[in-house]
């Protein structure tokens, strides 16, 4: 029993790893993913070591498979805590002049800015006529609380999120970056 929950806990680790890695490395981190697979594979070769050596037994067998499930889990929700990157989100809506919530749209790219996003405003034609269409750089960690921020304020909005993986120009970077951290604060603190 030992030696299975050791298995378990080793493969685990193994995938924990490997989740992670996998995730740096689409997001291009040149040195922490590579560095990580050092350790993800020294944990992978003791795992796999151990469980060939001991796979007579179903339940070590079964130990190393529930350890790789277990390691997805864990990773995924790792790298959820950590969020890293960016997320940027495309927020479309109606703008027409007659429409009901016309002040309610027109109002959406202030108030984000209040909350400390950083929007840019495009102006587009749909089948229904005019389009409001923002888009809204923010750091990862931000993701659910920007999307809970525009269901609030225009829920009938169009949403569309991507995670870039460069971006380069424009007034982005720290300065945005503090100034979320700055309303955020402010808001705990209220």
């Amino acid at each position: 029993m030992k030696l299975a929950l050791t298995i378990l806990l080793l493969n685990a680790g193994y995938i924990t790893l490997n989740t992670l890695r996998t995730m740096l490395v689409v997001r291009r981190s040149r040195y922490l993913a590579p560095l990580l697979a050092v350790v993800e594979e020294l944990v992978y070769v003791i795992a796999l070591a151990i469980a060939l050596q001991n796979i007579d037994k179903p339940l070590n067998v079964a130990a190393y498979a529930i350890g790789f499930g277990i390691g997805i889990y864990l990773g995924i929700l790792l790298e959820d805590r950590v969020a890293l990157g960016y997320v940027n989100f495309q927020v479309t809506v109606q703008i027409n002049d007659d429409a009901p919530n016309y002040q309610q749209n027109h109002d959406l790219p202030e108030k984000l800015r209040d909350r400390g996003y950083g929007v840019t405003e495009t102006w587009g034609y749909g089948r229904d006529g005019a389009r409001l269409i923002l888009s809204i750089l923010a750091p990862r960690k931000a993701d659910k609380r920007l999307m809970q921020s525009i269901k609030e304020l225009s829920p009938e909005a169009f949403v569309m999120v991507e995670e870039p993986t460069e971006f380069s120009g424009g007034f982005w970077s720290k300065e945005v970056d503090h100034r979320f951290r700055n309303v955020m604060k402010k808001k705990k603190k209220d």
